[in-house]
């Protein structure tokens, strides 16, 4: 008899007379399902045509630009005057190339800091009912919609020197406010800030009253019975669990601040853009690239761009979504 016949028999007996047998119960192995093959047929399927697309337009003019960046290469033709990592050391050593990267950084942290706020609070104040609510949301997110050719070409007009602004301003008393908006260093930056706020805080406060919809109405009610104020129910109920939503709009803001170049490019063009102190990354990929006929320096600059882009997008990954993915993600070990 085997030593499992033998714990059966035995725990049969004891059950019967009424003891306690001391064994527990061992649960049965679980065995894993394997995959069948219509199952694996499905699922290549399904993933097949995105699969492709990703590696097409996606990973392979990545691994073509990094090619092109080790030769020095004007566009036609194979590429034959091979120069290895010069172009890399120039991007890396190029001050213009720092400035940009350093108006790149400057424009992550004030979208964070102007968009995050003031989205806030339009998604607070619509979340509540208000005459003409639906009204204002719309024209909150309008200028979302709107093409940037069309959000930069009108805000270029109106913010020349004799543009509407500063005409709006004359008219009101205020002309000694008036500057030029576009081409002095000191506030062109925050010239940028406002259009990019006005231009995406209505995606911000869609994405935001996506978020407020989910958190169950009986907790603010509950707190507003125990005697807390508007504020303290903002802060201990609906902005911790507004956090998710808060975390995933702030990544795709500082992708979009890391790649920003229509509006720049638009408003300010490829050359006023670094006097004026709004050049980018991405504009000056168009201007040491493209324009100058020097595309192998271009594809270096797009390498670096992506690299710099990959890097804050995993660092972001690893120390601020992770905690939303967590409970999400089951145990290896479990079926």
């Amino acid at each position: 008899m085997s030593v499992r016949e033998s714990t059966s028999t035995r725990l049969e007996v004891d059950l019967a007379n009424g003891g306690d047998t001391g064994i527990l119960p061992v649960a049965p192995p679980v065995r894993r399902r394997r995959t069948s093959v219509g199952a694996r047929v499905e699922i290549a399927v399904l993933v097949g045509p995105a699969l492709i697309v990703f590696l097409g337009f996606v990973i392979f003019p990545v691994v073509m630009a990094a090619y092109y960046g080790f030769f020095s290469w004007q566009g036609y033709g194979p590429p034959t005057d091979f120069v290895g990592f010069r172009n890399y050391i120039t991007i890396l050593q190029d001050p213009t190339f720092q400035e940009a990267l350093t108006h790149n950084g400057i424009i992550v942290v004030l979208s964070l800091v102007l968009q995050g706020p003031v989205a806030i609070l339009l998604a607070l104040l619509l979340n509540r009912k208000l005459r003409g609510q639906s009204l204002i949301r719309v024209l909150i997110f309008v200028p979302y919609v709107i093409s940037e050719v069309v959000v930069g070409t009108g805000w270029s007009l109106m913010l020349q020197s004799n543009g509407a602004v500063n005409g709006l301003l004359e008219k009101v008393g205020l002309g000694s406010f008036s500057q030029d908006w576009l081409s002095n260093p000191d506030i062109a930056i925050w010239t940028l800030m406002v259009i990019i706020t006005w231009k995406y805080v209505g995606f911000a406060v869609i994405l935001f009253l996506a978020g407020l919809q989910g958190i169950p109405e009986e907790l603010p009610e509950a707190a507003a019975i125990d005697g807390a104020s508007f504020w303290q129910i903002q802060r201990h109920i609906t902005l911790p669990l507004l956090a998710p939503t808060l975390r995933i709009w702030a990544f795709l803001s500082i992708i979009g601040a890391l790649q920003l170049f229509d509006l720049v490019y638009i408003i300010w063009g490829q050359y006023i853009s670094s006097t004026a102190g709004t050049s980018t990354m991405a504009t000056y990929l168009v201007a040491n690239g493209r324009n100058a006929g020097n595309y192998g320096y271009g594809n270096a600059v797009a390498v670096v761009l992506f690299l710099i882009s990959l890097i804050v997008a995993l660092i972001y990954q690893r120390f601020v979504l992770s905690r939303d993915t967590e409970g999400a993600i089951t145990d290896k070990g479990t079926k």
